[in-house]
């Protein structure tokens, strides 16, 4: 690795400049610890540095995606409910701007490795950065997020297309001219979903490639005027503290009680409210049982087919959109927010395939051959094909830990944590956002900032107590891997195929990759751990 007098020493290497590893970088600083963060993309940002494909949103209004502390929101302006990408990287440059923060990120830098010492008892880091870069610290902090690792299916005959292909994921910063084109995308999820409504605008001709029809719900973005930011900012610790209270750390929350013991007039009448707010409100400010009970989730669906339903020109179109028989129960795969998604189909110029019917056989140098024998050609291929979700981030760096395990391996049967922040015989290491803690079920900067808050209390508490290494045991990360199997298995999310569980990726064991209990009980499993001097954790100084 090179001579120790190169590396360049910290107490905390971050890895990752999104919400997760902002928030740490300030913390951890004002607490007076040396910091030093890594991140590949040439700004700060995150998944929203590299997610700048057409269409590409926000699906949280705001002030709910937002930090929390006031200087960072006093004099800051929303254009719109929900941000488009552009306006998000603006708005992580504020926040390295108002916490100073960009003399203490190496920007373009990519963390290849990173291996336990246990002689020295601290990380060795290995980045790119046009040439290799090495650092060591005392503590690493993962914060690669849920969405860090794109997935490309190995279609046969993928290289040989003559065109472009797109990931969204990693779609150029420089944009990408579509106007006249002839455009596929395969997927429709989140981006795809974002995506398709912007090309079926300017594309010659748009062929949408669905496995899995989204069920999507209007997003309802109107534009915020400086009265409105005002407001905004008048209410924002109000808002915040309701934020800390419910399921999700959502402005709404579920309702407690049963949809089946509602009249029709009832249910309706909630129904319209929730759909009328726009957003995830429907989903996730609805009755509870909407996501145990399968009768309760069939009246859900209905409502939202007979809302979907008028909008889509066609019935075999609207069979494929959004047909008769769920293919899975109501919400269980990620619901997108959409602008004009259902109008797009009705346009003369797109078209839509149902790979349940009509699966890819193979691509081709002039585009896509399907199963009837049908070759759509193309110019540009868009793949919305996703991530491997939630542990792609980390398992992507080749990290090691004191027995020299890597974590692909560790993980190669399944994934173990504890609390959702720690790993086993990876000592001094954390991550947030991660496996086995809310993350995707959760408003992502109220999850982020209790996880980096629970991390830098925890970094003090070694301090004050002048202890060096932090390794989770094995006994409780098999009751924390337990506790969160019991969870998914509970309620509907596991009948559906979703990236929630890792079945979108082959070969993946199939498991609950996320808390679903919400954030209230995660937090209080949280505290219970370092309230009992961190519990479940092996604290110890240098030779003890």
């Amino acid at each position: 690795m090179g001579s120790i007098s190169l590396d360049k020493y910290y107490d905390v290497l971050i890895v990752g400049a999104g919400f997760s590893g902002l928030y740490l970088l300030n913390s951890l600083r004002k607490s007076g610890y040396s910091v030093r963060l890594l991140e590949a993309g040439a700004k700060a940002g995150g998944v929203w540095y590299w997610n700048s494909y057409p269409g590409a949103r926000v699906d949280l209004e705001v002030p709910q995606y937002q930090f929390t502390a006031e200087e960072t929101w006093k004099q800051w302006d929303w254009k719109q409910r929900y941000p488009g990408r552009d306006e998000l990287v603006a708005y992580f440059e504020h926040i390295t701007k108002v916490w100073a923060l960009r003399s203490d990120i190496d920007f373009n830098t990519r963390v290849e490795s990173a291996h336990w010492d246990k002689d020295m008892s601290q990380w060795r880091i290995v980045a790119q950065a046009g040439e290799q870069q090495f650092y060591r610290s005392k503590f690493l902090c993962l914060c690669t997020g849920f969405a860090a690792k794109p997935f490309m299916p190995p279609y046969p005959g993928l290289g040989s297309f003559k065109g472009t292909i797109h990931h969204t994921s990693h779609w150029p910063q420089e944009k990408v001219d579509l106007t006249n084109k002839r455009v596929g995308v395969i997927g429709t999820g989140a981006s795809g979903v974002q995506a398709i409504q912007e090309i079926g605008k300017v594309a010659a001709h748009l062929t949408v490639f669905q496995r899995t029809p989204n069920n999507a719900i209007p997003m309802r973005n109107p534009t915020l005027d400086q009265e409105q930011n005002q407001a905004l900012r008048d209410n924002f610790v109000e808002s915040r503290k309701t934020q800390l209270t419910t399921f999700g750390g959502f402005l709404y929350d579920f309702v407690q009680g049963k949809t089946t013991d509602l009249s029709d007039a009832e249910r309706l009448a909630v129904y319209e409210k929730l759909w009328s707010g726009g957003g995830l409100q429907f989903q996730l400010g609805n009755y509870n049982d909407m996501m145990f009970d399968p009768a309760a989730n069939a009246v859900a669906y209905q409502f939202w087919r007979e809302k979907t339903l008028p909008r889509i020109k066609g019935p075999n179109k609207a069979e494929i959109l959004a047909p008769k028989n769920p293919i899975h129960p109501f919400g269980t795969k990620r619901i997108s927010l959409e602008l004009d998604y259902f109008e797009t189909f009705n346009q003369p110029n797109v078209d839509l395939v149902n790979l349940l019917g009509t699966p890819i056989v193979q691509m081709t140098p002039e585009g896509i051959q399907t199963s009837d024998g049908v070759n759509h050609e193309l110019d540009t291929l868009v793949m919305a094909t996703g991530f491997d979700a939630i542990t792609g981030g980390i398992t992507q760096i080749d990290l090691r830990g004191a027995s020299g395990q890597r974590i692909t391996e560790k993980w190669q049967n399944g994934v173990y944590t504890y609390l959702g922040m720690t790993v086993h015989d990876f000592p001094n290491m954390f991550f947030v956002y991660g496996p086995q803690a809310p993350t995707a079920f959760s408003a992502g900067p109220v999850s982020v900032e209790f996880q980096g808050a629970w991390i830098v209390d925890c970094l003090r508490y070694m301090m004050q107590n002048n202890l060096t290494t932090i390794n989770a045991t094995a006994e409780a990360e098999s009751e924390w891997k337990a506790h969160v199997d019991d969870i998914g298995g509970r309620g509907l999310f596991h009948q559906a195929q979703s990236w929630y569980f890792g079945a979108n990726i082959p070969g993946k064991p199939r498991e609950a990759l996320l808390y679903m209990a919400g954030l209230p009980a995660y937090k209080e499993k949280c505290l219970e751990s370092s309230q009992h001097g961190y519990r479940g954790f092996d604290l110890s100084s240098v030779g003890t």
